[in-house]
């Protein structure tokens, strides 16, 4: 397909310019408006052309040698926000064995005259049914104490990539400000040996201001861990992470950035030998962190987050 686009684009850009030359040459109009609807056309399919490219090349994410297949089918059926502008990106990622806990915080407001949901990208290799999931949210700026529990709605089919909704309590507009915590439970998406997680950003505005991922391993500390960034299929390597906490079976890496790419992904690659489950035979809450950007001013992961931090004992 990508090929044949290409051909018609020449063709008829080439076509497009001998028609419109004539046309000019003996002055006529309608032969110069014909060449000019050619080249229109040419314009379009190279336009088409390189959208396709760029969809296909973001498909065919490898790290480490590995398909990163969430990722994959993730940009694939990529929805782009342009009701919100996030200004602060909190995520928690719980490992406990095979098992994977999210958490979100998107804070910011609105810019679209009215919104009533906010837009959430659930990724994992193994696809577990969202009826089946164990999947909640709440409306923060208009319910601070967690006292109305609110279930996402599935947008489109279901997958390894889920596009959920989380509906609004009331109803944004204009300026007005939003908070919205979810928490999502994957069981069983994690394996032993080289396994990833993915942050993913799809807003119609250039930059995040704040964003803080933090992820916590349960039981075993991995032998590495690597921070990746991509961009329209363009992987490369940012960063070693090490803990900034351990004690107790629980190892914490933080991941602090100003100003990322609004329309970007993090992939946090890391190698188990093992995986050891320790919910059922330990519980406890995790204390919040307190990590200082480049700019040496903190950022706190915000309360809801540390309280939610640990999974429930099953």
């Amino acid at each position: 397909m990508d090929t044949f686009n290409k051909s018609l684009a020449a063709w008829a850009a080439m076509l497009g310019a001998i028609v419109g030359l004539f046309g000019l040459i003996q002055s006529l109009s309608w032969l110069a408006g014909i060449g000019a609807f050619f080249l229109t056309i040419s314009l379009v399919a190279f336009g088409y052309a390189i959208r396709e490219r760029l969809l296909v090349r973001s498909a065919a994410v490898k790290v480490n040698g590995r398909s990163v297949d969430s990722l994959n089918i993730a940009n694939l059926r990529r929805r782009v926000n342009h009701s919100l502008v996030v200004q602060d990106a909190y995520q928690v990622a719980t490992v406990d064995g095979e098992d994977l806990t999210m958490i979100w915080r998107y804070t910011g407001y609105c810019k679209a005259k009215k919104e009533s949901a906010v837009e959430f990208s659930i990724d994992a290799d193994n696809n577990i049914p969202f009826e089946e999931l164990e999947c909640f949210a709440y409306d923060l700026q208009n319910d601070p104490k967690k006292e109305h529990k609110i279930r996402p709605i599935l947008l489109g089919a279901d997958g390894n990539s889920k596009k959920i909704a989380v509906p609004l309590l009331e109803p944004l507009e204009t300026r007005q400000p939003f908070s919205v915590l979810l928490t999502c439970e994957l069981p069983g998406c994690l394996k032993s040996g080289v396994d990833y997680y993915t942050s993913t950003l799809s807003l119609a505005q250039h930059q995040v201001p704040q964003y803080v991922v933090r992820l916590i391993f349960l039981g075993d500390r991995p032998k590495w861990l690597r921070v990746y960034t991509c961009n329209f299929g363009e992987t490369s390597l940012l960063k070693d992470l090490q803990p900034l906490r351990q004690a107790d079976g629980k190892f914490e890496y933080v991941d602090v950035k100003e100003k990322v790419n609004a329309q970007s992904a993090r992939i946090y690659v890391f190698q188990r030998d093992r995986v050891t489950r320790i919910v059922s035979e330990r519980g406890g809450r995790l204390q919040g962190l307190t990590p200082r950007t480049k700019l040496g001013q903190p950022i706190s992961a915000p309360d809801a987050l540390d309280q939610e931090a640990s999974p429930r004992r099953r």
